[in-house]
């Protein structure tokens, strides 16, 4: 297992690259705990596999350096970096049987062969596959078969880190749900430092301890589930994380209050704000109540979805989602109030600090 330290990291795909735009990757410059599970979590395109691949060796880095437990590892191969990587798509050999496919890499490395078959058994039964552990994987399916592409990622007990590149997009729903829970119980019997690329919310906050959400080509948090929920630090985060997403309304703001619209909303503190041109108000869905007193809504679409409601609203004009529980009662004339210490300030898309009143 290692620490991973990304020093300055940045990446373009032309030689030609100058300004930030140019670059896939903008500078990321993070530490990695020995032994964590981090989930690069964002929207195709963000720069999450491209720091996959940097991280791996695949792709050197156009600036920075990449290091495992202090050790400057940027320019050596992903085999001598020490590392398994599962990919997208499933990589097995088709001639192998299941079980050879597994035992591959440790006989690669001369694993003694009572070695081999005791870890490849266990392998077997967490991915269920230990009914076909004979059968060749010419004839399985494609879940099948990526199946056995991340049993062989995990076969390994002596690698620095195991990478994953979304590699739950051909398996089932059921069986996504069963090896994620499997992979987390793993990361905790074995300390494994893994790195888990997706762009399915529930997949990174079921497998991580830490998500790194990548927007435009840099990490904009890196936090918990319940940090990326309770308090976005950018209005991406908090629009990608979350459904429906945070609601975020342009804002004035005066001291410790807001305005949206003709309506003034107290603020926990006065946020510290120093001539950023656009200032937003953003408060989750799940902390605007809705009753008969307070500010008025107009209410367009009541979505039920099993033990909650959706309601989509106009506030001052701004669309606005509210979540309440099922059997809540929906007023002739709705009105709603924000919980204070669950509203954000942000400018220009960035969460903003506040003084206590």
């Amino acid at each position: 297992m290692a620490r991973i330290n990304l020093d300055h990291i940045r990446h373009a795909y032309s030689p030609a690259a100058r300004a930030a735009g140019d670059y896939a990757l903008k500078e990321v410059h993070h530490e990695w705990a020995d032994g964590g599970a981090y989930a690069l979590l964002g929207p195709s395109g963000c720069g999450k596999t491209t720091l996959l691949n940097i991280i791996s060796g695949l792709i050197n880095p156009s600036d920075g350096k990449i290091l495992f437990d202090g050790v400057d590892v940027t320019n050596l191969s992903t085999q001598a970096r020490n590392i398994a990587q599962v990919f997208q798509f499933p990589v097995v050999y088709d001639t192998m049987s299941v079980y050879d496919n597994l035992a591959f890499p440790l006989r690669n490395r001369h694993v003694p062969e009572d070695q081999v078959h005791r870890r490849v058994t266990e392998i077997l039964e967490m991915t269920d596959l230990a009914a076909m552990a004979k059968k060749t994987a010419q004839g399985l399916t494609a879940d099948q078969k990526q199946k056995i592409s991340l049993g062989r990622g995990l076969v390994r007990a002596d690698v620095n880190a195991i990478l994953f590149d979304e590699p739950l997009t051909v398996i089932d729903p059921h069986m996504k749900w069963v090896l994620r829970s499997q992979l987390k119980r793993l990361h905790r019997q074995s300390g494994f430092t893994m790195v888990y690329v997706t762009h399915d919310q529930t997949e990174a906050l079921t497998f991580a301890d830490k998500v790194v959400v990548m927007y435009d080509g840099q990490i904009v948090q890196i936090g918990t589930p319940a940090e990326l929920f309770e308090k976005p630090s950018h209005t991406f985060v908090g629009y990608f994380i979350g459904s429906p997403g945070m609601n975020v309304l342009p804002a004035a703001v005066n001291g410790a209050t807001a305005t949206v619209g003709d309506q003034s909303i107290a603020l926990p503190g006065a946020p510290k704000l120093s001539g950023q041109s656009r200032i937003e108000l953003g408060i989750r869905p799940e902390f605007v109540s809705l009753g008969r007193e307070g500010m008025p809504i107009s209410i367009s679409k009541v979505e039920d979805i099993g033990r909650q409601k959706i309601i989509r609203t106009r506030f001052c004009d701004h669309p606005m989602s509210i979540v309440v529980a099922e059997d809540t009662d929906i007023p002739s004339d709705p009105k709603v109030t924000f919980a204070p210490q669950a509203i954000g300030i942000y400018a220009d898309s960035w969460r903003v600090g506040m003084e206590a009143k």
